[in-house]
């Protein structure tokens, strides 16, 4: 009997078919390779990432979509001001005609046979071309989710990995320091703040920006905490701390590697939510000046006409729409990750 079972167990694991893996798979990893294989299977998924193409392709041919206008300031990457068509404080709506200053003709208005420039989502308030805000207000959108992002992700990294590795006293301070940080309200935090930076620092994206980053970095912290506090337990970082191997790359090779992809996907349902907040600053007034190109600052031009907004309508609607979508992509992809991601459903994603 004792003979016949090993026997078994052979035949057996000889009748299952070998997975042959890919060099794919080989070179980024099992668990990348099943987010990866997961993405382009889930609808979710697959819809979020045909919004953020969407927009990353507007934001990578701006330039090209809505041309420069020849009184526009600004640098390579952005411009300063929405082009205006005169100072009149009544909006004009959409196919009205430019009269002064005229930007260049896009190429793609010329291959459908048109030759004038005309206002395609209309004006705002101070003839502000609401296409023009619009189409580099995208810029805009995609450089202040990333960049907040991708700062409060470094923070919560480093704060939530070191408190959670060396415990003790270090966690106790770190983690107190989070809850001070978590009891102040978001947007109410970053309001004040922004408020507080922008004459010191001038009008503009970054007093919004360090205030969002400021009051958004907790939740990275504590979430990136409470997994490396299972992940260090494990057998291969008992190992390598037998063999001696320094912290730090204890903390960068075997820790930080296996415990981020719960923070990856906050982020990217995070990256919505940060612009939409952004939005909500630019319209109360806090950080950019009037006219710079971002969707909060158009919809904001609205407040004056909110008794007839059935009349002035795509003062709201196009930037809306366009605030809309953007959250939507990131925020289904965020959710496709989660459900790819989570042990429940492995078997149904791969």
């Amino acid at each position: 009997m004792g003979e016949a079972l090993p026997a078994e167990i052979a035949k057996l694991a000889g009748e299952l078919p070998e997975r042959k893996i890919g060099r794919l798979e080989r070179a980024i990893g099992p668990e990348l390779y099943r987010i990866y294989k997961g993405t382009l299977r889930n609808p979710l998924s697959i819809a979020g990432l045909c919004l953020m193409a969407f927009f990353i392709l507007i934001a990578i041919f701006t330039p090209l979509i809505a041309p420069r206008s020849p009184n526009s300031q600004g640098n390579f990457f952005m411009i300063n001001t929405i082009p205006r068509d005169g100072f009149s404080g009544t909006p004009r709506g959409p196919g009205s005609e430019w009269t002064r200053t005229i930007p260049p003709v896009p190429f793609w208005l010329r291959l459908i046979g048109q030759t004038k420039w005309v206002h395609l989502f209309g004006t705002a308030s101070g003839q502000y071309d609401i296409f023009y805000g619009v189409i580099w207000g995208t810029r805009t959108a995609i450089f202040v989710g990333v960049i907040v992002v991708g700062i409060c992700i470094i923070i919560g990294i480093l704060l939530g990995s070191i408190s959670a590795y060396y415990g003790g006293w270090v966690d106790e301070l770190l983690m107190r320091i989070t809850e001070i940080f978590m009891a102040f309200p978001f947007i109410m935090a970053a309001l004040t703040l922004s408020a507080i930076l922008s004459p010191k620092i001038g009008k503009g994206i970054w007093a919004p920006v360090i205030a969002l980053v400021t009051f958004g970095w907790m939740g990275y912290a504590r979430l990136i905490r409470g997994d490396i506090l299972s992940v260090r337990e494990r057998e291969y970082v008992m190992a390598a701390r037998v063999v001696g191997v320094k912290d730090m790359r204890i903390l960068l090779r075997h820790i930080i590697p296996n415990a981020v992809y719960p923070v990856l996907v906050v982020a990217s349902m995070d990256i919505g939510s940060i612009v939409i907040s952004f939005a909500a600053l630019s319209f109360l007034g806090i950080g950019t000046e009037v006219g710079y190109p971002d969707w909060g600052q158009l919809i904001s031009f609205a407040r004056n006409w909110i008794p007839v907004l059935s009349t002035y309508w795509y003062i709201v609607v196009f930037p809306g729409v366009a605030l809309l979508m953007f959250t939507m992509g990131w925020n289904l992809m965020g959710d496709a990750l989660r459900d790819i991601m989570d042990p429940r459903m492995r078997g149904r994603g791969a």
